[in-house]
């Protein structure tokens, strides 16, 4: 059903494509947008349990098109270094298929923001959760349910791991 990656010798291990998920800052989202274009969107999230959470509002382009096709890809990019002498990019990414949905357990919901305050603006853990209570009801937490996982890493990269 996915592709395998066509240049070997250049595929992360799953141990070095899930680090990058876990360090990663932000990802980008793709979604089968409207009239069949594909629609993009730079995200941040988290990484659990081999699935990616995200937050966002309640209505917009991204969960129109998860409502319709569930079908998404996420791509992080760990590392991205143009060599200009070179005509190459010294590089690390990972992409991600799964399938998307909008949480309804409030449970999961709570220690996934909880998990964000957590990554993006640790010691404000006190502040996080004044703010998970007050954007409660204005939040929705989309899970995407990891089916393949995808890691690449430039030429050069691969040569300084042997």
């Amino acid at each position: 059903m996915f592709r395998e990656m066509r240049r070997k010798n250049q595929q992360l291990s799953n141990e070095e494509a899930t680090e990058i998920l876990m360090s990663g800052e932000t990802g980008v989202l793709g979604v089968n947008g409207d009239d069949g274009y594909p629609y993009t969107v730079p995200l941040n999230y988290v990484f659990c349990d081999n699935k990616l959470y995200f937050h966002c509002a309640k209505s917009g382009h991204k969960l129109d098109s998860i409502q319709k096709d569930s079908r998404v890809s996420f791509c992080v990019i760990a590392k991205d270094r143009v060599i200009p002498e070179k005509f190459s990019t010294s590089f690390q990414s990972v992409i991600v298929f799964g399938k998307a949905g909008i949480l309804q357990d409030e449970e999961e919901k709570r220690r996934v923001l909880e998990l964000l305050v957590e990554k993006y603006s640790p010691g404000y853990e006190k502040e996080g959760s004044e703010e998970i209570k007050m954007a409660w009801n204005a939040v929705n937490i989309v899970r995407i349910d990891i089916e393949y996982t995808s890691g690449k890493s430039s030429r050069d990269l691969m040569k300084s791991k042997a």
